[in-house]
């Protein structure tokens, strides 16, 4: 089983982006999970989503996992959210939203030390290509490069379908998101 631990604050589109993957992955034919933890749900609040991969029924609803890859969307919550850093293992992946490089992460961040640890400018990509800061669809475009999961090509054609109610600009901006953090994630 795959396990995705998302960590965002509310309104940055992580529990989207964890049911868009879910919808992709639903194409394939394996067994999937999106679902979020949340309190009050205000903008900006800390909150986590999740998704589990399988290719046969999942049973487990329980929001505990040992992620695979822990997704941060919020560059701050690397720095103040420790939640980020527990029930991982060794081979946990972790990509972060940050102008900065892996080691210079590393450096400014002790917890991130010796960790699996990959690097990419969400929130400045959305701003470039969406108009938005809402770092969600680059991120998936960086989990797409990391995790391997994918071919770019087919899993921009599934998000196409997922993304199908908005406009076609709207559209092909996620779509060079996507495309852009695949390319530049560190």
């Amino acid at each position: 089983m795959v396990e995705i631990r998302w960590h965002s604050r509310a309104g940055q589109g992580a529990v989207t982006a964890a049911k868009g993957l879910g919808d992709v992955i639903s194409t394939t034919g394996k067994e999937v999970q999106a679902f979020a933890l949340y309190g009050s749900a205000k903008r900006g609040a800390a909150m986590t989503a999740y998704n589990r991969i399988d290719d046969k029924p999942i049973i487990n609803h329980a929001k505990f996992m040992i992620p695979q890859y822990v997704l941060v969307l919020d560059p701050a919550l690397a720095y103040t959210d420790q939640k980020i850093y527990k029930d991982i293992s060794e081979d946990t992946k972790f990509v972060i939203t940050s102008h900065l490089s892996p080691e210079e992460l590393r450096a400014e961040i002790p917890a991130l030390e010796g960790k699996n640890l990959y690097t990419v400018d969400c929130i400045q990509i959305s701003l470039d290509t969406i108009g938005r800061a809402i770092p969600n669809t680059p991120m998936l475009g960086a989990f797409v490069k990391v995790s391997g999961m994918f071919e770019l090509d087919y899993f921009k054609e599934k998000m196409k379908k997922v993304l199908s109610k908005f406009p076609q600009r709207i559209i092909d901006a996620n779509m060079d998101a996507i495309t852009r953090a695949y390319n530049e994630v560190k």
